[in-house]
């Protein structure tokens, strides 16, 4: 299984858990708004930007539906999480960190990474393999709860 996380995905760990310490002792109010993850998904543009307690902290090509594979626009919550899934639908098609947000779509890892930039997919959000499994650890460390998923045209 490939497990790969960043020294930038440690480092943005590490400074969230000590802020939620700090605003814990100071205010559970201010704790409970530490601690923010929002990964926004531009089908334009085909990025993803994970900001972090609102900070900017990550931005990444991605690859999103095709002309004939619609990517839902919207706001989510992860629903469900897979270290690695396979596509019931697609030929049983290797889907590694896979973070599910409406039904069958997912922001997951993929191979074809020369396709990074363009759409591409069935409708799922596709990252490179490094990104998908920092994105992944991120959703696992700060919780889906604590998780938007916003996709824009």
């Amino acid at each position: 299984m490939y497990k790969a996380i960043s020294a930038k995905l440690i480092n943005v760990t590490a400074a969230a858990a000590g802020a939620a310490l700090l605003l814990g002792a100071a205010n559970s109010t201010a704790h409970a708004a530490a601690n923010q993850i929002v990964a926004r998904v531009s089908l334009s543009q085909q990025t993803m930007e994970v900001l972090v307690d609102g900070r900017p902290s990550f931005a990444w090509k991605v690859s999103t539906g095709d002309s004939a594979h619609v990517t839902p626009t919207g706001s989510f919550k992860p629903t469900r999480m897979y270290e690695m899934w396979h596509s019931k639908k697609y030929d049983n098609a290797p889907m590694p960190h896979s973070v599910f947000f409406s039904g069958g779509y997912a922001v997951h890892a993929t191979n074809a990474i020369k396709r990074l930039g363009r759409p591409a997919s069935h409708g799922c959000v596709r990252l490179h393999p490094d990104n998908a499994a920092d994105f992944y650890q991120l959703v696992e460390t700060f919780g889906p709860t604590n998780t938007s998923i916003v996709i824009v045209k």
